[in-house]
This record gives structure tokens, C-alpha cells and sequence, in this order.
């Protein structure tokens, strides 16, 4: 019921929760607009609501293709909401004068509504904060030993070795004995067949989130848990073990996936992570089990790793990655990661890196980006492309109607799992036996 959820956990993306938003702030400017009124003030009505229009359209813009924050361009349901914003204001504050008290009330109580609905499409079209615990940063997860020792009472409780509910996820951390990079704690989510007492040995998944971001960010906003849990539910608890490292040592950093003086994160997540999973985790040995991810500058991340270290990675899942690495401008790239040399540049490429490594024997990547992601959508492309003239066994899909977004994430989720699971082996008779 309703009124057994906690208020921080009420879903911020879909209805109910936003129709009655909208519609209360609807019924606000309705009566806002149907006060005493006259030519006058309905053409001026009429003028500013369509100069607040244009002031929204302006400011999507130089936010989105001018200044460029986030190397991402703003989808249109974004943009949309921006110029109904102004387009609301407008209409509210050209009509506060010559009004009732009681209107004025009502009207500068439209202000604040209309902020929290524009706010509240823009979020649901993005899917970032899914609830208000998220948003408020009040999201946290246990110590995965914490957790795996709860999972494991509660199975052995209930009289069973395996668990018949969800997966757990958990935060570990994991040492830069190799690389020295200074990472954050990374997740670790474990499927129902993982937290058994005798587990099988599962795939693994490296999956790393975007940047500005965190390793939270997979779950929080992408939802993964959620995913694997329902894959796991119709395969007998079986889903692929997946770790979410830290690429990036702070939400706003950017190494880029390679070794420089901004740290050496390559190494730290080709070298020390892939050691600590084998040391802690009873995961498949074999690169064919092995599969690396990214959402954005995490898949970028994911397609130069993967296209570098075949004999670790058997599968990529690059989700909207980028063309080249980035940090900014490709001077300031070149300067700040590849000491000036803008050959060494050209060489972090993922085409430069699929080309150097071709013909692969037995590499798969799965290319996925939103089709209304118009900026990176040609990138995501043309690096497909890219790896299928190398010899990758490549496929490209594109999520209708999502743009650069966490709504993309939950579709290449969705559609690749089943793809991850068959390459990796993971319904194979003895992985199967071994949960029974």
C-alpha cells in the first residue's frame, strides 16, 4: 500500500507521483490565467509566455552547445521542459498585479510548483534520481561480507542451501597494490546463486559508471540490481557476478582509462581489479567468462580496455561511449594525459586500438546508444564499425526514444544480458547442476 512506503522511497520517475504534480500545477496556473483580465493583459500574456519560451530555448542552448559542461548534448524532452519553464513564469509573473489577494497567494505559489515540475520532467526524462532518497544523497549500501553473511543466515533459516530471493549488493574495497590509483570503494553485486554455500563459479562483469559520477550511480540510478534480479529470478539464481570499480577517484576526474600523471587507472583496473575478484570472488577463469562495461565515459573506458586486453575480456559493452577519450578540449587532453604528445593521443583512440590489435580470434562487443542521442550516436557508430573491420563480432543497437540517459542504461542492460549470459557460459549444464 501507498501508505506503507517510506516518503524518500516514492518513485520520482513514474506515475502517480508526477501526474499529481503536473496536474496540481496545472490547476494553479489555470486559476492564475482565469483572473480578472482584459485585451491588454491577455496579449501581454500571450508575448511574454512565448518570450519565456524563447528565454528557456536560450538558455538549453548555451548551457547545452555553448558553455558544454558535461560534453553532453540535452536531449529534447529536456529542453522542453526548460522553455515551458520560462514560458510558466512568464505567465505567472505578468499576472500577479491587479489581482485579488487570494490570486496573488495562489500565484506566487505557482512559482515554486512550477520549478518542481519542470525539475521533476527534466529528472524523470534523464532517470538520475529515481527517488528522493537518492537525490537527497541518503542512499547507502552495506560491507558486501556484511551483507553476504545476512543472505547466507537468511538461506540457511529458511531450510535451503541456495537463496530464492534477490541478489545482494555491497561495497568493498579494493587496493591499488599495482597501480597506486587513488580509487573509491567499489560495489559488488552478487546474484542469489553467488551467496550460496557452495557457489558455482559465475562470469563477471567490470562495470564502470560515467563521469561526473560514482560507482553508486550504477545502481541508484541505473537500476542494475533490479535487472539481474529479474534475469536471476528466471534462471535458477543464476546472473553474472558484477563489479562497479572507481575509474575516477573523484565524481568530477577524469584519467580517461589510461596511465598518466592523472593516475593510472588502466592498471588499476586491468591489473588490481581483475586480481582482487580472482582472490575474493568464485568467478569463471577464462577471458570468454570476463566481460567489461561502461555507461558513456565508463564505455569509452570499457572499449579501450577490452580492445587492449582480449586475453582478459572476452565481451565489451560499450553504452554510448565517446569517440576518443576526453578531458575537455583535445589540446587540454593531449597535455594533461599524454605529456604533450599528440601521437600518444591518437593511440588511446579505440579505432587506433582495435586496429593495432586486429584480427581478434574470439572478441565480442555489444555497441549500445539511444537513438535520440544525437551527439554521440554517430561516435557509437562509427567505433562499432570500427571494431567490426577488426574482426570483432559486433552488434549495434539503439534504444528508441532515449537520448543520453540512464533510460539507455536500463535497455542495453536488458537487451545484452541475455547475450553476456550465452557467450559467458553462464547457463551451461555444470553451472547449472551446481545450483540445484
Amino acid at each position: 500500500m501507498l501508505s506503507d512506503i517510506n516518503p524518500l522511497d516514492l518513485n520520482l520517475i513514474d506515475a502517480p507521483l508526477l501526474a499529481a504534480l503536473y496536474g496540481v500545477t496545472g490547476l494553479v496556473l489555470l486559476l492564475v490565467l482565469l483572473g480578472p483580465t482584459g485585451v491588454r493583459r491577455a496579449v501581454m500574456t500571450v508575448i511574454g509566455a512565448v518570450v519565456g519560451a524563447a528565454a528557456g530555448w536560450l538558455l538549453a542552448w548555451l548551457v547545452s552547445d555553448v558553455w558544454d559542461p558535461w560534453g553532453v548534448s540535452l536531449s529534447i524532452g529536456t529542453r522542453l521542459w526548460t522553455e515551458a519553464l520560462g514560458a510558466s513564469v512568464a505567465i505567472v509573473l505578468l499576472n500577479l498585479r491587479g489581482q485579488v489577494r487570494w490570486r496573488r497567494v495562489v500565484a506566487m505559489c505557482a512559482l515554486p510548483l512550477c520549478l518542481l515540475s519542470a525539475a521533476a520532467g527534466i529528472n524523470a526524462d534523464v532517470g538520475q534520481f529515481p527517488t528522493l532518497r537518492v537525490a537527497l544523497g541518503l542512499a547507502s549500501f552495506p560491507q558486501l561480507d556484511q551483507a553476504l553473511a545476512t543472505a547466507r543466515s537468511d538461506t540457511l533459516a529458511a531450510g535451503t542451501t541456495t537463496s530464492t530471493g534477490d541478489g545482494i549488493v555491497g561495497t568493498v574495497t579494493i587496493p591499488a597494490t599495482v597501480s597506486g590509483f587513488a580509487a573509491r570503494p567499489a560495489l559488488v553485486y552478487l546474484p542469489p546463486a553467488a551467496t550460496a554455500t557452495n557457489p558455482p563459479a559465475l562470469p563477471v562483469v567490470e562495470m564502470l559508471s560515467g563521469q561526473p559520477g560514482s560507482p553508486s550511480d550504477v545502481f541508484t540510478a541505473g537500476g542494475l540490481a533490479r535487472i539481474l534480479d529479474r534475469y536471476a529470478q528466471a534462471h535458477s539464481g543464476l546472473a553474472p557476478i558484477v563489479v562497479v570499480p572507481d575509474q575516477l577517484g573523484a565524481p568530477d576526474n577524469n584519467p580517461m582509462c589510461v596511465d598518466s600523471k592523472l593516475g593510472n587507472a588502466a592498471s588499476y583496473l586491468t591489473v588490481d581489479v581483475p586480481t582482487w575478484i580472482r582472490a575474493h570472488l568464485h568467478v569463471v577463469g577464462q577471458p570468454l567468462g570476463w566481460t567489461i562495461a561502461g555507461f558513456s565515459q565508463g564505455g569509452t573506458c570499457s572499449i579501450q580496455l577490452g580492445a587492449a586486453h582480449p586475453q582478459l575480456y572476452g565481451t565489451i559493452l560499450d553504452i554510448a561511449g565517446e569517440l576518443v577519450p576526453s578531458n575537455g578540449s583535445e589540446a587540454h587532453t593531449v597535455a594533461a594525459a599524454f605529456d604533450g604528445s599528440a601521437a600518444s593521443y591518437a593511440a588511446a583512440a579505440p579505432s587506433a586500438i582495435l586496429a593495432a590489435h586486429a584480427p581478434y580470434v574470439d572478441l565480442a562487443a555489444i555497441f549500445v546508444v539511444g537513438d535520440s542521442d544525437l551527439r554521440f550516436l554517430p561516435r557509437v557508430r562509427a567505433v562499432a564499425d570500427a571494431a567490426q573491420r577488426a574482426g570483432v563480432d559486433s552488434r549495434l543497437f539503439e534504444s528508441s526514444g532515449t537520448a543520453h540517459d540512464w533510460h539507455t542504461v536500463d535497455y542495453a542492460w536488458t537487451t545484452a544480458l541475455p547475450i553476456i549470459a550465452a557467450r559467458t557460459g553462464l547457463l551451461a549444464p555444470h553451472v547449472v547442476a551446481m545450483t540445484r
